[in-house]
């Protein structure tokens, strides 16, 4: 994780705060169940939050021109993503369907998952979540459009407060002819299955 605009705990203080927030669940971080926690739980968010250490524009700078004059839509579906709450650091679980349509030049197939990591592995709420990926294709690749589409369960909805479970949230954000055109939308979200 890069330190960004703020500096960044030391290992053995979030080590620290994962032990105090044991006792103050009530429990004893020195017991053998608990013992090995903290260590694990800070190895745990360098994973859930890699996404800090990558830049999600960099996937995008590799592209290909000759596309023999290819001009239809390119979609991923199915994406399957993992993110965490910024409101409570509860696990958001979704897929993402991510489309656009070429100018000049695409992108490897493998970049648009690597796209959707990237800023799915930080604290997000899904609609900032799914404007970030939208943006970021559109501001590097200049395709005629982009469309992102974001389908998720949020277990901060699910495993507290409302204790709701398996309910989907959908977000999307439609650039230049997906949101221009409305049969060029529907085409894109039919592609999708909706």
């Amino acid at each position: 994780m890069a330190d960004g605009p703020h500096p960044r705990a030391s290992r053995a203080e979030a080590q620290e705060a994962v032990r105090t927030l044991l006792r103050w669940a009530g429990d004893d971080p020195e017991r053998e169940g608990l013992r090995e926690t903290p260590d694990r739980v800070v190895r745990a968010f360098r994973e859930y939050f890699r996404g800090y250490g990558e830049d999600p524009v960099a996937y995008l700078q590799r592209t290909f021109e000759e596309i023999s004059g290819y001009d239809e839509v390119v979609l991923l579906r199915d994406i399957p993503f993992v993110s965490h709450c910024e409101h409570h650091i509860a696990p958001i679980i979704g897929k993402a369907h991510v489309a656009y349509l070429p100018r000049e030049r695409i992108v490897g197939i493998s970049k648009l998952a690597r796209v959707v990591h990237a800023f799915a592995r930080r604290l997000q709420v899904q609609e900032r979540l799914t404007a970030e990926i939208g943006d970021a294709i559109d501001r590097v690749l200049h395709p005629h459009g982009v469309a992102v589409v974001l389908e998720a369960t949020h277990a901060c909805m699910s495993c507290r407060g409302v204790e709701t479970p398996n309910v989907v949230m959908t977000t999307s954000r439609m650039l230049g002819t997906f949101r221009e055109d409305d049969k060029a939308r529907r085409e894109v979200l039919a592609l999708m299955g909706f």
